[in-house]
C-alpha cells in the first residue's frame, strides 16, 4: 500500500506530553494517528469521547457565580432592577454614569 507523507503541527508542550504515553502503549506518534484516522474511517466517526477540559473562573467570575447561587437560594436578597422593555433597560444604564 503507498503512503502518502504528511505533515502536522502539534506544540512542543503537547507532543512532549503525548509521546512518552504513547511509548508506554507500544505506540509511536505515526502509528496513533494512522489507527485513529483508520477507526475514524470505519466508525464514520470520531473514534473517542471528546472531552472539553473543566475551564477554572477566574475570581470575579467565581463571585459572581457564589452570588447569582445565593441570591438564587435566597440567602442574600436579590435587588437587581428588572426590565420590561429595552428603553427602560437603556435609561438605567445610562444614569450609571
Amino acid at each position: 500500500m503507498a503512503t502518502t507523507p504528511t505533515t502536522i503541527r502539534l506544540d512542543d508542550e503537547l507532543r512532549d506530553e503525548l509521546e512518552p504515553r504513547l511509548k508506554a502503549a507500544g505506540l509511536s506518534l505515526n502509528g496513533y494517528l494512522v489507527m485513529a484516522a483508520k477507526q475514524f474511517v470505519i466508525q464514520n466517526k470520531i473514534p473517542f469521547e471528546v472531552i472539553v477540559p473543566e475551564e477554572i473562573p477566574n475570581e470575579t467570575t467565581h463571585k459572581a457565580l457564589i452570588e447569582a447561587q445565593a441570591k438564587e437560594m435566597g440567602l442574600i436578597p436579590d435587588n437587581s432592577p428588572e426590565f420590561n422593555n429595552v428603553d427602560d433597560l437603556m435609561n438605567y444604564l445610562d444614569s450609571e454614569d
